[in-house]
Order: structure tokens, then sequence, then C-alpha cells
């Protein structure tokens, strides 16, 4: 009767689902304690009772207008554990659905281009549901399962959801080149998806053995591997392998994904685990804020009391890059809003969650320059951040900053 229920509900697309390993949800619709949408977990949105319907060719909606709404439930957690919430039965499954590759000779399919949480919940689940589709990349790594572990199977080709390159302003092009300015030769590279960091990969074409471990990756590193850039052949740990969790992007993307022994698609627990992270060399975490204070505190989940996404991986990269051998935890964002708000202020608004803490904080990236903030007092902070935020807010941060603070120190 569920299956029913929710064929009907998303107007005869029942398994959409499958495709929220997008991490923008292209389409999440779940039905009250009966199943959890597991690619959508991987934005870090547990989708338990979500109420919203997107149809795939809208792959911008997300869950996010659920959860403002009260519609859905936001549980916080890093990447990295959501899927011991499923094997400590925390959140008991009951069914699971999976998207994956045609089987091969042997009968083992792959879950391609996303394995982050996903084998975790088709081994907690009472009953897996897969749709098998011709278009999903062969990948290695945990993202293998036999068919003898499906229940059942719909077979039904369709391409994947793409993420088109994004087209960068000359603010964009900067953070880059600022960022490119403190990334070394032989550096071990975590990123996101979006303008910053497609604009970092896009400056370091003349870099020498660069490795890949990230959370996810999109066509930038893609370019980086056939400009010979990215090697691995300085990397301690998956030495000369691109490892990930997932992945999102052009038809390109999946088609070099497809067969390639020079990726491995592991879990979150390995991949964003800060033990692991740190046996590489020189680890360069590249993420992004809502908001930072004036001595290092980052907003990354909300805007005030206002849930706007999920803390995701971020603090588990920043602690591993500040412990790895020569390892750069980075902030990078433009200096203001698209209103022209300072993203660089006194205080966090009220509410604001703190993905990452003062302490844990190093460098922080504006298109106005660079402020490392390791090693510093509260004065000496709060004039690295007003240097590197625009112009026009500056004077006014500085009288916030020493009223806060006192005379602030250079």
């Amino acid at each position: 009767f569920w299956l029913f229920w929710l064929w009907w509900f998303c107007g005869g697309g029942w398994l959409v689902c499958i495709y929220c390993h997008s991490c923008v949800c292209a389409s999440c619709v779940c039905v009250p304690s009966v199943c959890v949408c597991l690619v959508c977990v991987l934005g870090v949105l547990v989708c338990i009772v979500c109420g919203v319907c997107c149809t795939i060719d809208k792959w911008r909606r997300n869950t996010r207008p659920a959860v403002q709404r009260g519609q859905a439930e936001y549980i916080p957690i890093f990447l990295s554990e959501i899927g011991l919430l499923f094997k400590r039965g925390v959140i008991p499954l009951d069914v699971a659905f999976a998207q994956v590759s045609p089987p091969d000779r042997h009968g083992y399919c792959s879950y391609g281009a996303s394995t982050s949480i996903i084998r975790a919940g088709v081994e907690q689940a009472r009953v897996v549901v897969a749709q098998v589709n011709k278009h999903v990349p062969r990948t290695f790594g945990a993202s293998v399962v036999h068919m003898s572990e499906l229940d059942y199977i719909v077979e039904h080709d369709e391409p994947l959801p793409e993420y088109p390159r994004p087209a960068l302003s000359p603010v964009d092009i900067q953070i880059g080149k600022n960022v490119a300015g403190l990334i070394e030769d032989g550096a071990t590279l975590q990123m996101g998806i979006g303008k910053i960091p497609d604009a970092c990969l896009r400056e370091l074409t003349h870099h020498r053995d660069l490795g890949i471990h990230t959370e996810m990756f999109s066509d930038g590193v893609r370019e980086l591997v056939e400009t010979g850039a990215v090697t691995g052949a300085k990397k301690d740990h998956f030495r000369g392998k691109i490892v990930a969790s997932f992945a999102m992007g052009t038809q390109q993307l999946y088609n070099f994904m497809d067969e390639n022994q020079g990726i491995e698609m592991l879990e979150s627990h390995v991949v964003n685990n800060p033990r692991i992270i740190l046996m590489n060399p020189k680890v360069t975490a590249i993420n992004s804020a809502i908001q930072i204070d004036l001595t290092g505190q980052v907003c990354a989940d909300s805007i005030g009391t206002k849930l706007y996404s999920g803390v995701g991986g971020q603090m588990d990269f920043m602690r591993g890059a500040a412990l790895s051998e020569g390892g750069k935890p980075i902030i990078a964002m433009p200096s203001t809003t698209n209103k022209g708000a300072s993203k660089i202020v006194p205080t966090l608004l009220p509410g604001s969650g703190v993905v990452t803490t003062r302490a844990h904080m190093h460098y922080v990236v504006t298109e106005h320059g660079v402020a490392n903030l390791y090693g510093k007092s509260v004065q000496q902070r709060a004039r690295a951040l007003i240097n590197i935020a625009h112009p026009a807010h500056r004077e006014e941060l500085e009288r916030a900053a020493v009223e806060a603070y006192g005379p602030l120190r250079h």
C-alpha cells in the first residue's frame, strides 16, 4: 500500500528519491516512518517527513523550504556520522532506495557517483529497492553491491542530473587567485561545489602533483587530472587515487568516473574521518561561510535562527587539515552578500550556529586578501579580518571592534 501511495503522491514516479544524490536534493518524498531517502541525507537533511515533491528537471529545488515551513525536520550532525545513525539503530530504516549500474557478469552492481551513506543504509534497511540504470557510472571502492543484497529491482534508464558549470564573477575569480596562492605543489585538496571551488580549481592548472581527498568533486577536478596537475603522487594514504564519497557535474564527469581505477568512492565515515584526512601531507581544505565574526567564529548552516544548510563535512576537514603536516584549513567567501551586507561582522546574528569555532580557524580568504588567524589574539584577528572586509564596511567594523576589545594591534 505504501508504495502505491508514494507512487500517487509523486505523480507516477515513486523512485524519484534515488536522484537526490545530487546533494541539492533534486527530488525528495518520503513516507513517515516507512523510508528514509538516503541520498537526501547526503545534504545532511534527513528526510523522515518531507512533504515536498520536486521534479528532476528542477534540481535547484531542495528540502530547505520544507524545513523552514516545519514540514521536514533537521538533524544537526556531521556528514561523517550519518551512517552511524543507521548502524547504531538511532534511525531505524524500513526501506532503502538506491540507484545502481547494471550488474557485471558476476552479479555486482555499482552505486556510481554516490557512496556517501548509501552502503550503511542498504545494510541496515529491512527492504532494499534499487533502480538499475545503464547511465550510472561503474566506480570502485565501497560503491560495489551484489544483486543478492537487493530485494526489489526496477530497470529504468535515464541520464543522471547534471550540474552546469557556474559563470564566474570578477569577485569569484579574485578569490580563486587568492586561495590558489596558498596551495603548494604536492598538496592534498578538499573542496566542494560551486563558484568559489570552481574558481580555485581553474587557477591550479600549473600546479604539480596535487592530490584529491574530498567529500565530493566536480568537473574542475577532472580537468586538473587531464592537464596533469592532479596525480596524487605525493599522497601517503591512497597514493595515486582520487578519494571521494560523491560527485556531481556534467556528463563528461560521469564518463570520466566510469571504470576509472584511479578513483576510490568510499563511505563518508572513512573519507571525512579527521584521523584519516591527516594521514596525507599538506591537506588544504577549502570551505565557505555565511558569516564570520571578528573573533573567527564561522556560521555556515543558518541565517540567525533560520536553518539554511547542514554542517556537512566542514569541521571534519578543517580539523583534519589543521592536523596534517603542512596542512591549511581555509574559509573562502565573498566579503559581502548579494545585497551588499558585510559577511565579516562584529558578532554573529542571534541564533546563528557556530560550525567552525574560533579555536579551529586558520585562513580566511576574500576577494580583498588573506587573513591568517592561527596563533593570533582576538585583537589581532579583528584587525586581520577588517583588512580583508569590503572597504565600505571597514570603518564600522573597526568601531565595533575597538568598543568590544579595545585598541587593535597590527
